[in-house]
């Protein structure tokens, strides 16, 4: 490729964090910004520094390097900050797509920020937008809620408060607790249209466009790799929803057949449809 000149813009400036977006995938597409900033900082702050230092080594670029992750931030951030306050400049990087998001790097940039550390982004592949643009959904409008965690009250308080969010989700999901979110985006949420991403960008990337009753089914037979982005599509203006041709019993069976225990196939059918348990539990009896 024909070497393209380096803009006098472009130029490394001095106590400047520069957050650089790396590959999600396929190493091709780094940009030619991206690298020639790499080349130019001072040092790297990588997540982990085994893994930058394969990517820099793949492209000749050689630096010195700090580890900064989610243990570390409290005490490596102010040492950071330090060194470009000092006059160095820094490279973020995260082990795969772009720093700050749904990543410790949101803390640096803070940091910097309260401290008058210039901060500068260099853009470029970003798993979420990557997989909105795949999943066939509503693209024009869209919120972002990373990953769903914490004890099980916590998941629910979570996705209660994206009940009436008409703009589509964009979640991640580690493959070991995709399963477990699934379930819990269908008694929270109901049965909508999703789109699981994986291996974006690599050899074997794959979209699953489903509902999240039948991704629920078809993991129970086929174990999830590689992690996942999932797109949601956002509360309907209508209200319709999959059980609205359902019996109560058949609603509370449809749960059950999920894995769910009866009292919780019970309570999730009366959230549902907005009764009591009483009321399920008498249209159960007769």
């Amino acid at each position: 490729m024909k070497d393209l000149k380096f803009e006098e813009k472009n130029k490394i400036e001095k106590g400047t964090l520069y957050l650089v977006a790396t590959p999600i995938g396929n190493l091709a597409d780094i940009s030619y910004r991206a690298l020639k900033v790499l080349e130019g900082v001072d040092f790297v702050a990588a997540e982990d520094t085994r893994n930058s230092m394969k990517l820099l080594t793949c492209f000749g670029i050689s630096k010195p390097m700090v580890s900064y992750f989610e243990h570390n931030k409290r005490e490596r951030g102010p040492q950071i900050v330090k060194r470009l306050q000092d006059g160095e400049s820094c490279a973020l990087v995260t082990d795969a797509g772009t720093p700050a998001i749904s990543d410790p790097g949101e803390d640096l940039v803070r940091l910097c920020a309260e401290n008058g550390v210039p901060v500068t982004s260099i853009p470029g592949a970003c798993a979420a937008i990557t997989a909105l643009t795949l999943s066939g959904l509503d693209t024009r409008r869209f919120v972002f809620e990373g990953f769903v965690s914490g004890t099980k009250s916590e998941v629910k308080a979570q996705l209660g408060a994206l009940k009436n969010e008409k703009r589509t989700i964009i979640f991640y999901e580690a493959p070991h607790r995709l399963s477990d979110t699934l379930k819990a985006f269908l008694e929270n949420l109901g049965d909508r249209n999703i789109s699981l991403c994986r291996e974006i960008t690599k050899l074997n990337e794959e979209v699953r466009r489903t509902k999240i009753s039948e991704a629920i089914e078809y993991y129970k037979e086929n174990s999830p790799r590689g992690e996942y982005v999932i797109v949601m599509e956002g509360a309907s203006d209508d209200g319709e929803c999959f059980w609205k041709d359902m019996t109560v019993s058949d609603q509370v069976e449809h749960y059950m057949s999920l894995g769910m225990e009866k009292m919780d196939a019970i309570k999730e059918t009366a959230r549902a449809r907005g009764v009591g348990k009483s009321t399920i539990y008498k249209e159960l009896l007769n």
